[in-house]
């Protein structure tokens, strides 16, 4: 018993409706599993050397986070060099991918599972993966009948993935990277939100325009500004980082614009600041809410005329570069309160985006939990890592104060948790492998020191109790850990360092 024709049309129909459309794939993969009679299937898209979920029925949510590396998944990889159909035996001893994350499913020991590499002419471009859990589940359609769908999905897939570049302004596939970004450089989700910014992104890409990325410190501000020089013509330039909250005073000029020999006590020789760096390229300036006055001035003039000096030198040197610019203040509030330059705001925030917090971006979390699952995976040379229902539903329902950072730091916490008390390489996280709090405890009282500690002793302890604490709470971040202790950075970096925390 194979397709009838009615079937046939439905899928062909199905995939060509609302071609253009965001759960286009979710239709055809419903669509599917109905005729096939699938007990789980998934749509995948091939890009350098792994497959990225584009739709999934039967398998958990999280699936569509995860990205799977050819290396670390024999059956896809077997599937991507078939160049045919591929019928995997029903007690294969190969790993599959999706073991563990179909929901009532605790193991894929026994069951039939067949690939179907999809094709735009001779480039692979995707695969559909179909799983019965009884193993005679495909054995009524005959591998003619499964080429004529794949054939069909493929066709389909390649036309969504061009009107997505045409929409994106991106390049055809073969040039360049095509569609999406480099593993480990792409942002995650699906949520409206996210949509939304994935479409500012691709406009503000193509053009030459200084942008100014504001959002919550761990949202991923700097994965936007990868994404707005990958998509641009500078691309094949360098992308130049800068932290400007990290730059104590006294070197933040030389760091920004380079300096000659014997500038001053301990310029030895010529440096390069990070805008000759960047020239012809991008430069990124994260927190620049925490540089100087001075320096704003400074940093102006360059992006008014495109010249720098460097410290002790009178020549000016010509510079070609895109300031990208990030923040977690509200620069408007930092205006009016006489520590940001006006005209200096209005010239990056010419094309402001902003990064939504992970609370706002619904089942996002799920998603990227999923993609941080598969990362704890391969670097820990684990077989699953799965999250259980009750994780999904205790990290769905936490409210994230700091983002996708402290998501990405609570996985990994909870794999070497979960490790510790698993014999095997399968990792399934459970609820309890989560601490989770909201809020820091409040602090009830003091315990004072030994009656032999000094005043100064005394005061040393406690401000380094509380910077490490400030610290631990900001995810490392010194300037976030500078407003949680409402002290200026740059005063909080020469304490810490006076104190002994940092070199």
């Amino acid at each position: 018993m194979g397709f009838s024709v009615e079937v046939l049309a439905k899928i062909a129909i199905e995939l060509q409706r609302d071609i253009g459309h965001q759960d286009r794939f979710a239709r055809l993969i419903a669509t599917l599993r109905q005729a096939l009679g699938c007990d789980a299937s998934a749509l995948l898209r091939y890009e350098a050397h792994q497959f990225i979920p584009l739709a999934i029925d039967g398998l958990a949510q999280d699936v569509l986070g995860r990205r799977f590396a050819l290396a670390g998944h024999p059956r896809l990889e077997a599937i991507a060099r078939a160049g045919d159909v591929v019928r995997f035996p029903a007690d294969s001893d190969l790993p599959d991918p999706y073991d563990g994350l179909i929901p009532g499913q605790e193991s894929l020991k026994v069951h039939a599972c067949v690939g179907l590499p999809l094709f735009a002419g001779q480039n692979l471009i995707g695969a559909l993966t179909l799983d019965g859990m009884s193993a005679d589940r495909f054995d009524n359609f005959s591998d003619e009948e499964l080429r004529l769908i794949a054939a069909l999905v493929a066709g389909a897939l390649n036309n969504a993935l061009l009107i997505a570049q045409l929409e994106s302004q991106n390049v055809l596939p073969g040039e360049n990277n095509g569609y999406g970004q480099a593993p480990g450089q792409e942002m995650i989700g699906l949520s409206e939100s996210m949509v939304q910014l994935k479409k500012e992104i691709a406009i503000v890409a193509a053009s030459d325009l200084n942008v100014l990325i504001g959002g919550e410190t761990g949202t991923g501000k700097e994965l936007v500004a990868k994404a707005i020089h990958e998509g641009s013509a500078r691309a094949a330039s360098p992308l130049v980082y800068l932290n400007c909250a990290a730059l104590p005073e006294s070197v933040a000029e030389s760091e920004l614009f380079g300096h000659v020999k014997g500038a001053f006590t301990g310029a030895i020789s010529h440096r390069s600041g990070k805008f000759e760096m960047a020239d012809n390229g991008t430069l990124f300036l994260d927190e620049i809410g925490e540089l100087s006055l001075a320096l704003q001035a400074k940093l102006l003039r360059v992006l008014q005329y495109g010249d720098i000096q460097r410290v002790g030198d009178d020549r000016s040197l010509r510079v070609n570069v895109r300031v990208l610019a990030a923040t977690n203040r509200d620069l408007r509030e930092e205006v009016l309160a006489g520590r940001f330059r006006a005209d200096l705001f209005h010239r990056l925030s010419v094309f402001p985006l902003s990064v939504p917090p992970l609370r706002e971006r619904g089942d996002d979390v799920v998603l990227l939990a999923g993609y941080f699952c598969e990362q704890c995976r391969v670097r820990f040379g684990l077989a699953q890592v799965v999250l259980s229902p009750g994780a999904r539903a205790h990290l769905a329902g936490y409210g994230w104060p700091g983002n996708v950072r402290e998501l990405e730091h609570a996985i990994h916490r909870a794999v070497v948790l979960a490790r510790a008390t698993t014999t095997g390489d399968d990792v399934v996280l459970e609820a309890k492998h989560f601490t989770l709090h909201d809020q820091p405890a409040p602090v009830t009282s003091v315990a004072l020191p030994p009656d032999n500690t000094n005043l100064r002793e005394a005061t040393g302890r406690f401000q380094r109790e509380m910077i490490t604490r400030a610290l631990a709470q900001s995810e490392g971040n010194w300037a976030a850990s500078a407003r949680r202790l409402e002290t200026d950075v740059a005063h909080l970096h020469r304490l810490a360092q006076r104190l002994g925390l940092k070199a």
